[in-house]
């Protein structure tokens, strides 16, 4: 609650204007509010007395008019004025949100559900929201109407009455005390259950296909139809607790109504007190609804923000995997070197690399083979910073990759990882995301680069072909080629290919790597590096390293490691045979 606070209250100071604007407003529509009840109450006493003609009547009826109009335009004035400053919280906690989220490692998403994070985004902050907004504004104006009402009824009617019809009032506030407690309960299992149906749905919509391939669509709607009832029944309850309100307030004010009218009365007929005084009173009685629900629907929206607060600080306040304390900002071209680098995934013993140490100079070509999980996707990723080896160094042009931005370290890196990932845009968009500049011409010839463009073509639109979410219309194939045309068109200083050339067949292997070849003939000084399965890959490259559990078993040139006959030449040997039973 601390922590909520203080995060409203720092919102507020810095939109300081536009709460002091609506909150004058407000105070304008309660001083206005309970001006009415005196009037009309002056307005009996005259017509009882007769001192009170038709032509002032009609006067004091359209004061009346007047200040409804009024109370309306302040209400809208104030609503909108809130409301646009309230919505920039959602704003700037949802930036906020995403830039922590961007900002995260591999560690930390393999610890999150995707829907999850969804929903942090979507329906908690909308409740911290509301609590800035709708809440504070609510609970000012309720505030300042009971501190007006009850002034008046003390002072200005009746103490006596005021009294007596206060005598219930702290029954409600235990009520509402027992009540709030309850639904900062239901308000959270709602927002989780939210979270557990939003991630089924992203997860069903994005495996849709291996649903249908399995015949598991039955199974999946039975098990969202689960969640759903489950969110459905935490919403209800949440709402049947926030409905436990007016009950409290109904029988509050009822009894305070009785207590007013018995003590009223008596003193009507004892002639104390007036009958337009009475029903002023009543009036004024009548207007403590609106504080009273105010109470009760401030605390359900603070309530429902804490229980959102308390989601999403955590994902705010998480710790990046990757410590970006690098000051500088660009990155030389330059040798790259590991020394006895070591690493190993949390919750696993054995290592994923076990004292690593190679060199690549610039301009050269490295292939890492080995077999699966033999550590070639991890050694990747501890370049890009993706990961902190626990132990060694890993130097480029002469720096430790701790001493450069992590922008910066990724701006000079093209990586083309495993899984390609295509946003739902034209190809040329996905083919152009690192280089949104980039003319027609180049974003061509980077696709002929990859082997690509003929397949464009073929398409109906061609290039500004929507490729549809991740890339669904295209092949497995022409997905890693437009990646890979991505990455060559971005031209940086290490191009870094993880397996991105398994999905195409052995001639286009070939095409695309003499065009590598090419390339790096053409740009002196740009390294590559090529993990690989398919040993065809890696043939030309100026150093192979074979690594097995996570250790570097063979390094050498392709005629070197052949002569060696080790576990490279022995899957030279397969692998070529099962290419020549494949031609056959």
């Amino acid at each position: 609650m601390a922590t909520l606070s203080r995060l409203i209250g720092g919102f507020v100071r810095q939109h300081s204007r536009a709460y002091a604007l609506s909150a004058i407003m407000l105070a304008g529509v309660a001083t206005l509010t309970i001006w009415v009840p005196r009037k009309v109450g002056a307005m009996i006493d005259g017509l009882a007395s007769h001192t009170l003609g038709g032509s002032e009547l009609l006067r004091e009826i359209s004061y009346l008019l007047l200040i409804g109009a009024g109370i309306y335009f302040l209400r809208v004035g104030w609503r909108q004025i809130l409301y646009g400053a309230a919505y920039q919280l959602g704003v700037s906690l949802r930036t906020r949100l995403y830039t922590r989220l961007t900002l995260q490692g591999p560690a930390f998403y393999q610890q999150q559900r995707t829907g999850d994070l969804m929903a942090l985004a979507t329906n908690d902050i909308d409740a911290i929201e509301m609590a800035a907004g709708e809440a504070m504004l609510a609970g000012f104006d309720g505030a300042l109407t009971l501190a007006m009402v009850l002034g008046v009824m003390l002072l200005g009617v009746d103490w006596r009455l005021a009294c007596i019809a206060l005598l219930p009032f702290p029954l409600m506030a235990w009520s509402f005390w027992f009540i709030s407690g309850h639904i900062h309960t239901a308000a959270t299992e709602t927002l989780k259950h939210f979270s557990a149906l939003n991630d089924h749905v992203q997860e069903t919509l994005s495996g849709v296909r291996t649903l249908r391939a399995l015949g598991l669509e039955q199974r999946s709607a039975q098990h969202f139809a689960t969640l759903a009832q489950h969110a459905s029944d935490a919403s209800l309850r949440a709402q049947v607790w926030e409905a436990a309100y007016e009950p409290a307030v109904g029988l509050t004010l009822t009894a305070a109504g009785g207590l007013t009218l018995g003590l009223g009365g008596y003193l009507v007929w004892q002639q104390q007190l007036t009958i337009g005084a009475l029903t002023s009173f009543t009036m004024y009685l009548g207007q403590l609804i609106w504080p009273m629900f105010a109470a009760g629907w401030v605390l359900s929206l603070i309530e429902r923000g804490r229980a959102a607060w308390q989601r999403l600080q955590p994902m705010l306040d998480a710790p990046l995997v990757i410590d970006d304390h690098g000051t500088l900002a660009q990155v030389a071209s330059g040798a790259l070197a590991l020394q006895h680098v070591n690493y190993h995934y949390p919750q696993q013993t054995a290592a994923a690399l076990a004292d690593v140490t190679l060199t690549l100079a610039a301009g050269q070509t490295l292939g890492l083979v080995g077999p699966t999980g033999s550590g070639k996707s991890t050694l990747l990723r501890v370049l890009l910073r993706q990961l902190t080896p626990q132990s060694g160094s890993v130097v480029w042009a002469g720096q430790p990759l701790a001493s450069y931005q992590l922008q910066a370290l990724r701006a000079a890196i093209s990586w083309v990882p495993q899984e390609s990932f295509l946003f739902s845009a034209s190809i040329a968009e996905n083919i152009a995301l690192a280089r949104p500049d980039a003319t027609s011409a180049e974003i061509e010839q980077a696709a002929r680069l990859a082997d690509i463009h003929d397949d464009i073509l073929r398409f109906p639109q061609g290039y500004a072909t929507p490729v549809g979410e991740k890339g669904i219309t295209l092949s497995g194939g022409q997905r890693q080629r437009v990646a890979i045309a991505r990455a060559l068109l971005a031209d940086n200083d290490l191009l870094l290919l993880d397996d991105a050339l398994s999905a195409v067949d052995t001639g286009t292997e070939t095409r695309i790597l003499q065009h590598l070849e090419q390339l790096r003939q053409q740009r002196k000084g740009r390294s590559a590096i090529i993990a690989s399965h398919r040993l065809s890959a890696v043939v030309n490259a100026d150093l192979i390293v074979v690594l097995h559990a996570g250790r570097i078993c063979e390094t050498g040139s392709h005629e070197q490691l052949l002569a060696a006959d080790g576990w490279y030449a022995s899957q030279w040997r397969y692998q070529q045979l099962e290419a020549s039973l494949d031609a056959s």
